[in-house]
């Protein structure tokens, strides 16, 4: 299953968001306001809840300086990575989209598309909170 927020431009540098993004502390600015948990676990590691969704534990994966940050789920349970693409548009500004992509069943994929989907959407549209 691959999911993919709407692109959306921030008036930060690619530089500044990577830097930003790198810390697992600053994506509890980008969570929805239905959160029900954010715990950070390790230098590269958090937990956060949803109201009425399980726990998810998410990894630092891959970093490539300054475009792609890729997270990853702790659990091979269900597996999935969340990207962020940046895109430089101008010195102080940069384009920035989420995928998420993963492994799911048909039944598990239906459940959590809509959930999923609105959730990268979120991140994405607070991407300038940081």
């Amino acid at each position: 299953m691959n999911l993919e927020s709407p692109k959306v431009t921030v008036e930060k540098s690619a530089e500044y968001l990577f830097e930003a993004l790198s810390d697992v502390k600053n994506f509890e600015k980008l969570m929805p306001e239905s959160i029900a948990k954010f715990e950070v676990t390790g230098e590269d590691a958090f937990i956060f809840g949803l109201n009425g969704m399980p726990e998810i534990k998410l990894k630092m994966k891959e970093k490539t300086p300054n475009s792609k940050i890729i997270l990853g789920a702790a659990s091979d349970k269900l597996p999935f990575t969340l990207t962020a693409d940046l895109t430089v548009v101008s010195e102080n500004t940069t384009d920035v989209q989420l995928l998420f992509e993963g492994e799911f069943n048909a039944m598990m994929a239906m459940m959590i598309k809509g959930p999923i989907g609105k959730f990268i959407e979120t991140l994405a549209a607070n991407m300038d909170q940081l």
